[in-house]
């Protein structure tokens, strides 16, 4: 069993609490936040907590943390981390900068341990068949890939939270939901190299935009289309299309509390066939990848270069979506 410390009691920190309750690879036995209000969500599960950060690297007793604090704080938190010999587990984004990033990264290759991402939709059972599918040759070369990753929750945060903040998050739907897309992007066709990107705020007054558009171009040849908006009711969509087919997955309910997804493939000559996959604890399993690549019993399924590509072109958009030009990556 992991022992880990989860750094940072907000929405999504609580809910990685919950999913552990029931693992039997890793487990929270620290909360840590300044806020009085995560600690007591974090006590009422049987988890101790404390207001330092530094509590988690000086006891013996934890082998990992898990950081769900504000983007701003990773770099710095993942290089101390690893410097007192913890694994760290990182919420997205990983970092906001290719400085940033080569800094973390560094740290913990330097250190020898081990560092997960929090991008569990790579986890989601739909999503790895289609990237095994896809990777076996049934629908072809793959041509390109659609995918939207939308919601309204943010009307319920007060207008100080810094998820709202056009200086700690500003391009407010990539840090949010867009992230995920671009790694699923780079887990079906490698190394991005371009992007344009426009950010517009259309449906709220969030002062770090609502409605974001992003097109990569990648090495292989292959394009992504992603769209994040923060202004309009939940949807999850994710296609890839094939010289021979194509796929796509559609959510039935945000991750958060997952009812399970649609997927429909067409093979060329042949009529839509559509089947459902039921729910599945795809944020757990993240956790639990994790977990076993800290035992020592299995590779992280997510890679360093794959998490640096996904920073750098997280910078690259934020770029675009400032200048409106085509950046390279």
């Amino acid at each position: 069993m992991i022992r880990a410390a989860i750094v940072g009691l907000g929405w999504w920190g609580r809910t990685i609490a919950r999913d552990l309750m029931s693992s039997e690879r890793i487990r929270p036995v620290l909360g840590i936040d300044p806020d009085e209000n995560g600690r007591k969500a974090a006590a009422e599960k049987g988890i101790e907590t404390s207001v330092r950060f530094e509590d988690a690297l000086e006891r013996k007793d934890i082998d990992a943390v898990i950081l769900c604090s504000p983007h701003k704080y990773h770099a710095d938190q993942i290089v101390a981390a690893a410097a007192a010999g913890k694994h760290v587990f990182c919420e997205k984004p990983l970092c906001t900068t290719a400085a940033e990033v080569d800094r973390a990264i560094g740290a913990v290759r330097k250190a020898g341990v081990k560092i997960g991402i929090g991008h569990e939709r790579r986890f989601e059972p739909a999503v790895i068949d289609m990237r095994k599918r896809f990777a076996a040759g049934e629908f072809g070369n793959a041509l390109l890939l659609e995918a939207n990753f939308s919601q309204d929750k943010f009307f319920a945060l007060p207008p100080d939270n810094w998820r709202l903040s056009p200086v700690e998050a500003p391009v407010g739907p990539l840090s949010a939901t867009g992230i995920h897309l671009v790694d699923l992007s780079i887990s079906m066709f490698g190394r991005p190299t371009q992007v344009w990107a426009r950010l517009a705020t259309r449906g709220s007054n969030f002062g770090n935009g609502d409605t974001l558009s992003i097109t990569l171009g990648f090495e292989n040849g292959a394009t992504a289309m992603l769209t994040a908006i923060l202004a309009t009711p939940f949807v999850g969509r994710l296609a890839v299309y094939g010289s021979q087919g194509w796929m796509e997955i559609r959510d039935r309910t945000h991750p958060e509390q997952p009812t399970g997804w649609d997927i429909t493939t067409v093979h060329r000559g042949e009529m839509p066939a559509t089947v459902f996959h039921p729910p599945h604890p795809a944020v757990r399993d993240n956790l639990e990848a994790f977990a076993r690549a800290v035992a020592g019993e299995a590779e992280y399924p997510v890679t360093l270069d794959e998490m640096t590509y996904n920073v750098r072109t997280f910078e690259a958009i934020t770029r675009s979506a400032a200048s409106g030009r085509i950046e390279t990556i």
